[in-house]
């Protein structure tokens, strides 16, 4: 099942129906200040297909729709889906520019979900859920997600994360300084190194291209999860470990004795050309 709609969405309220009954559908309209008061709501005028589409994987229907409100209201389109099969279908139809993944869904879960979405998709990815522990948190990150919030919430938070990540991912068009050995192609999300395209996840890209920019410059964790589009303020500093881990054994398939980025004890990580 999916409800789709930029100004409209369409939810069917026939779950729980024998298979041969008529289902009812109810047409709720979206109004930018329901936030604030969701009574004798207005139907907004349509939004064009050029604004962000937002995917929503969510069960609870009363979850949905305050997320739904709160997305139309700062200029997004929304879709809302209830499980994690139909969110990968709808992916592959119908790519989102972002997507808020609930934990748990009645089919799979949504760590699995994420899992088998990043097979196909570099699509950022908002995790909600109820659980609050600190293995929930770095797992959801580690498989790659960009966000991980926590049940209850404000719909306003979600609503800036999500501007937030889409901000951060928009394409860069700057050139890359002093880095011969790399060759950026921001638009197509592509560094060569020593003219051989690397493989990169998408955070992976986006940790090597902020390194690129400024050489000799050491960044924070903190600072690097900035640039991935991560918030800062969930702890987990150290996912960037993994990333450069992994970034640095790419790194060497191309050139074994090199070592463009430097760690920096207590301080972070930085890229040098004299090492590259």
């Amino acid at each position: 099942m999916c409800y789709r709609g930029a100004g409209l969405n369409v939810i069917n309220v026939g779950v729980g129906l024998p298979a041969k009954t008529p289902v009812r559908t109810t047409h709720i309209p979206l109004l930018a200040t329901a936030l604030e008061s969701p009574k004798n709501p207005a139907m907004p005028p349509a939004r064009p297909d050029t604004m962000p589409h937002i995917l929503i994987v969510e069960d609870e229907a009363a979850i949905a729709d305050t997320l739904v409100y709160a997305l139309q209201a700062d200029g997004h389109s929304t879709e809302w889906v209830t499980l994690g099969s139909a969110a990968l279908d709808q992916q592959r139809q119908r790519p989102a520019d972002l997507i808020i993944l609930d934990i748990g869904l009645p089919d799979i879960s949504g760590f699995e979900t994420c899992r088998q979405l990043r097979r196909f998709s570099e699509v950022p990815v908002m995790f909600l859920s109820a659980r609050d522990g600190e293995i929930d948190r770095v797992v959801g990150l580690e498989i790659g997600a960009d966000d991980y919030v926590v049940k209850p919430f404000s719909p306003r938070e979600v609503a800036a994360r999500v501007r937030a990540i889409l901000k951060r991912m928009a394409p860069r068009v700057e050139p890359v300084a002093a880095a011969t050995l790399f060759q950026l192609d921001p638009l197509r999300m592509q560094i060569s190194y020593r003219n051989q395209p690397l493989s990169l996840t998408r955070h992976e890209f986006r940790l090597l291209q902020c390194l690129l920019e400024q050489p000799q410059r050491v960044f924070s964790r903190e600072q690097l999860l900035d640039a991935l589009g991560v918030a800062s303020d969930v702890g987990y500093e150290r996912t960037i470990d993994s990333h450069i881990k992994s970034l640095r054994a790419k790194l060497r398939l191309v050139a074994s004795e090199a070592e463009p980025i430097q760690t920096h004890r207590g301080l972070g990580y930085s890229y040098s050309p004299d090492h590259a």
